[in-house]
């Protein structure tokens, strides 16, 4: 016999909506709603969405006015942690943000069963693991069961992208408990989890786009580093990125991270070569690179700074797709 049984998902920091995109399996998640108060990736999400979708700050979210649901996700800023930031940890009034979820959590009308976290791989190690811990132990207060991995996209999907993160998987402790840490190997999530590795990866053609490319994305004789570029930028199929005033060509056949700067300057975006020249990958290719369906909206009145920063900000899907799939398995064999 089938089993029919829909979990519901509320989305924190929904960004452009990567990670409900993960758990978009109508037969085994029904996303009941998402946040965020970045005025552009809200366009983009609502572009892509129905559900409610809440435009708020987390600080100004109640969670009596939610939902429950049964998996709360979220990838919740990372800055305060990172290792390109000042490394403040919780002495950074951005990572406060973590205590305003464990807030949420306690107001919304039911706990939920799941809690899916993600976070630069730095925080796992950030301040001899002080900061790790605190969280650990918050959420083991608030009542879960804590486990956490830090994983590679370009090891656990078919895309070719150099992207670690630090992840984060609760369950809700109780009279029926879903895991007994006491008994390592008793449970069907640490059975399954981490999942295996991928082998082959998708070639980097696939995740360019087929139509012909606006000139404006290529580098000319006018620009001031073409003579370096024109030098360095020799293969096809290989990305390469420019550092100021050299050339890195990134040999492993990967892309390097897409991060959230690449709006900043276009030397932070990945480049290629193609039959027409030298170029920086497009809003789009960024997108397919987090593993978004080549069919997902981008919205024409979001400029393409903002693109290049959501893209950046946001998760690789496929990696969500197979956390949704776990978790959705777990909850029904408890």
């Amino acid at each position: 016999m089938m089993n029919n049984k829909i979990f519901t998902v509320g989305g924190l920091f929904s960004g452009v909506g990567g990670i409900e995109l993960g758990f978009s399996n109508k037969k085994k998640f029904k996303i009941a709603w998402g946040t965020d108060f970045d005025i552009y990736a809200s366009k983009t999400y609502r572009k892509n969405f129905t559900h409610p979708f809440y435009e708020k700050n987390i600080n100004k979210l109640r969670g009596k006015d939610l939902e429950a649901v049964d998996v709360l996700v979220g990838g919740f800023p990372c800055q305060a942690f990172s290792v390109a930031g000042y490394q403040k940890g919780f002495e950074d009034e951005r990572g406060d943000v973590f205590f305003q979820i464990i807030r949420l959590i306690n107001e919304l009308p039911k706990k939920p069963k799941v809690l899916l976290l993600e976070n630069v791989k730095n925080i796992y190690t950030h301040d001899k693991k002080k900061t790790f811990r605190i969280i650990q132990d918050s959420l083991e207060k608030t009542g879960y069961c804590v486990f956490s991995k830090i994983m590679n996209t370009c090891e656990y999907t078919c895309v070719p992208q150099n992207r670690e993160r630090t992840f984060i998987v609760c369950f809700l402790e109780g009279k029926h408990a879903f895991l007994d840490p006491s008994k390592p190997k008793s449970t069907y999530f640490q059975k399954v989890f981490p999942p295996e590795k991928i082998i082959k990866l998708k070639p980097i053609q696939y995740f360019l786009e087929n139509a012909e490319v606006d000139e404006k994305y290529y580098y000319r004789q006018d620009k001031y580093n073409y003579r370096e570029l024109s030098q360095s930028v020799t293969k096809k199929n290989t990305f390469y990125q420019w550092r100021r005033v050299y050339v890195r060509e990134n040999k492993s056949g990967l892309c390097p991270t897409l991060t959230a700067n690449m709006g900043a300057g276009g030397h932070n975006v990945p480049l290629i070569k193609d039959d027409f020249g030298i170029r920086k990958i497009t809003p789009r290719e960024c997108f397919n690179l987090q593993g978004f369906p080549k069919n997902f909206k981008l919205p024409k009145d979001v400029p393409n700074t903002q693109l290049y920063k959501q893209a950046g900000n946001s998760v690789t899907v496929d990696m969500f797709k197979k956390f949704a799939d776990i978790i959705y398995n777990t909850l029904l064999k408890n």
